[in-house]
């Protein structure tokens, strides 16, 4: 599973001075823990709960599983008998026992330069208390479905957590995605209440979020389903009275002309909601597998998925990687590039740094906005210790040599972080060389929504790196690769890559749908949850993940279902057909190759191909904007009428080699897509 010493060559290794206080200082060590983790994980993540407030101690076994669908029900269950809140180990705990309430929980950086607020712990608590009693007076409760849709601001994570401590389950929806997404979303988890914003900006553009919401709630009663209030926050159109209800400054550009719908029946405004609210709110003692939240990730069948994770085994879990493989100390200042809208954000910007008493930096813009140094320059503003982003963000600076990093000192930097999607060897010396000058390590991570937290990871003092792999598996976590057939592959492999056995932090089901869960994630191989990954083992035990094997795309570190894109072409009257596959993109990993057969008598022109665009641009959000468009009268299919997308991907690539295409019902097909390929020159 894992060697039994590191690789001595073809790695790089830690720096002398970070491997003295590391947590995990050695390979030695690391295997020491991870064998304990295997064989006794109630001692060791025992150990991690001492940690944490238990009102009640568990009863049962510490982990109880079923993997396999042919035993029965599918089913994760930690620390059963426990009861415990997350938002009182993260805020009361760290205030109260640690003496951390003057302590920085966050510096927020607004999308303009000069946009900032700090907020420390104790503020946090009084704020997230506050907030609980607005949601328990409009009548929310333990159990209860809660939508936000939000910017970057404290306000989101206020909302969350104010949730978590009245019991509540929040449903953040990406401040990116259509009304049609957060409307499905909404319907979906049956929320009582939605929590938004006016508006924001991201870079130069200007985001009504007001109005993207109102539509999104119009949508939901028009399928016979109503959110009886809204809450929404004045981020750009707020005057100086309204600070007292709120933990960011008036934005450096105020928009106080921005047309904000209300509707006095359904709307509420946040600042006048917890200017009167006690700062007193006593916390609901939760099970440890009540639900936490539900996160929506793309499904290969086009309906996204709700991914619910429960409260114990996620708030180990994220705190333990946080603190081991960012190998956290109390006088690091850290930053997440990522948005709270992902899982990214909420493991590791929210959850995992605040249970460990950190210090983080939560970031409203973009890292080429005002310019393109905008990312290091807040490196040097906070003197950020721990550096978190995605491969895209990279690939994306790379482009611009190493002028604009070179401008600004980085020498607060020890470690940096990668997260969402592979990311390729020429980013990775980039990002070590450039950016971190040879002396920081990088932990490539691997996880995924459902995880809830790293699975595949390096740890900066203990494992030596090989640019681009994922090295080896979290503590409790234990990896195996399976071929077509099910059987598990030893020593240096490649295929399926599936985990033997559950880690407290995955995911418990999906929400409202067991059936899809358990098809999803355990079918295809009874007794292992499989990832939708491909994985290969090099001969020195080192993991590299190759990819979706589904029909998932990894664009800019976002998994997007190409099923979910077909369908929003289709619903265009002009569209007969759609196929969406995936072609290399060298800064966002991966761009959207659309192909469409349109309705008999429709012609294909430019006006078209813009309206397509817009259609999936409102269906899903501007994430999953189509790349290329290609007019396809025929598409590719077996004689059973199914599309061969491996052949699609050969032309979107211009590689002529198909391999055997002699289940073509047409091969005349073939060349005519070829001869009408858009030109892919990035």
């Amino acid at each position: 599973m894992i060697p039994d010493k590191a690789p001595g060559e073809d790695v790089l290794h830690a720096s002398g001075d970070l491997k003295k206080g590391a947590h995990i200082p050695s390979f030695e060590k690391y295997k020491e823990l991870y064998i304990k983790s295997i064989e006794s994980p109630e001692e060791f993540w025992g150990d991690v709960a001492k940690d944490f407030f238990w009102k009640t101690k568990y009863t049962g076994k510490f982990l109880d599983y079923n993997f396999d669908v042919t035993k029965g029900e599918i089913f994760v269950k930690c620390m059963e008998g426990a009861t415990t809140n997350i938002c009182y180990n993260v805020l009361d705990r760290n205030v109260h026992e640690r003496k951390l309430g003057d302590k920085v929980a966050f510096y927020w950086e607004g999308n303009e330069p000069g946009d900032e607020k700090t907020v420390t712990y104790r503020e946090l608590l009084q704020q997230v208390c506050k907030f609980a009693n607005v949601l328990k007076s409009q009548g929310v409760k333990k159990g209860d479905r809660v939508s936000i849709y939000m910017p970057m601001v404290v306000e989101l994570v206020v909302a969350m957590l104010a949730c978590a401590r009245i019991g509540a389950v929040h449903s953040i929806v990406f401040a990116g995605f259509s009304a049609e997404s957060l409307c499905e979303r909404i319907m979906d988890s049956q929320c009582c209440i939605l929590i938004t914003a006016d508006g924001f900006y991201r870079g130069d553009k200007l985001i009504n979020l007001k109005l993207i919401a109102d539509e999104a709630l119009q949508k939901c009663r028009d399928k016979s389903f109503t959110v009886e209030k809204c809450i929404m926050l004045k981020h750009l159109t707020k005057e100086d009275e309204a600070l007292s209800g709120s933990l960011s400054p008036p934005a450096k550009r105020a928009c106080p002309d921005l047309q904000v719908p209300w509707n006095p029946e359904i709307d509420l405004c946040w600042h006048s909601l917890i200017g009167g609210a006690s700062e007193e709110c006593e916390p609901v003692w939760c099970d440890s597998e009540d639900p936490l939240f539900i996160l929506y990730t793309s499904g290969s069948t086009g309906k996204p998925k709700g991914v619910l994770h429960t409260v114990s085994g996620y708030m180990l879990y994220t705190a333990a990687t946080f603190k081991m493989v960012f190998d956290y100390h109390s006088d690091d200042v850290y930053w997440c590039t990522a948005d709270i809208g992902w899982i990214t954000g909420h493991s590791y910007i929210t959850y995992g740094p605040l249970a460990n008493g950190a210090t983080s930096v939560l970031f409203e813009g973009l890292p080429t906005y005002p310019d393109v140094s905008r990312m290091w320059e807040i490196v040097d503003k906070y003197h950020i210790s721990k550096f978190y982003t995605a491969p895209t963000a990279i690939r994306l600076l790379m482009k611009y040599g190493s002028e604009p990093v070179q401008k600004y000192k980085r020498t607060s930097l020890k470690i940096l972080g990668t997260v969402g999607e592979p990311i390729n060897p020429e980013a990775w010396q980039w990002y070590y060389s450039v950016v971190g000058e040879k002396k920081c390590p990088v932990v490539d991570t691997f996880w995924q929504t459902e995880t809830g937290g790293h699975v595949m990871t390096p740890l900066p003092a203990a494992t030596p790196m090989k640019p681009g792999s994922a090295t080896f598996p979290f503590f409790g976590v234990v990896p195996a690769i399976l071929n077509e057939s099910g059987e598990e592959l030893e020593g240096p492999s490649e295929g399926y890559l599936v985990f033997k056995q559950p880690w407290p932090g995955v995911m418990r089901t999906v929400y409202g749908n067991q059936e899809r869960f358990e098809t999803t994630y355990f079918k295809k191989f009874p007794g292992y949850y499989v990832t939708g990954d491909g994985c290969r083992r090099d001969k020195d035990g080192y993991y590299w993940i190759t990819g979706r094997i589904d029909d998932m795309l990894n664009v800019s570190g976002h998994l997007l279902s190409t099923a979910e894109v077909e369908s929003a072409l289709v619903e265009h009257e002009a569209v007969a057909e759609a196929a969406v596959v995936g072609r290399p993109h060298p800064v966002k990993g991966e761009s959207l190759y659309c192909f469409v057969t349109l309705n008999d008598g429709i012609n294909y022109n430019k006006k078209l191909e813009a309206e397509l665009k817009k259609q999936v641009r409102e269906k899903i959000g501007a994430i999953a904007t189509p790349d290329y468009i290609q007019n396809a009268p025929s598409l590719p299919k077996t004689r059973s009428g199914k599309i061969m997308r491996r052949v699609l991907r050969k032309i979107v690539c211009n590689e002529r080699d198909l391999g055997d295409v002699s289940t073509l019902a047409d091969s005349s097909v073939i060349e005519q897509l070829f001869e009408s390929r858009c030109c892919t020159a990035v």
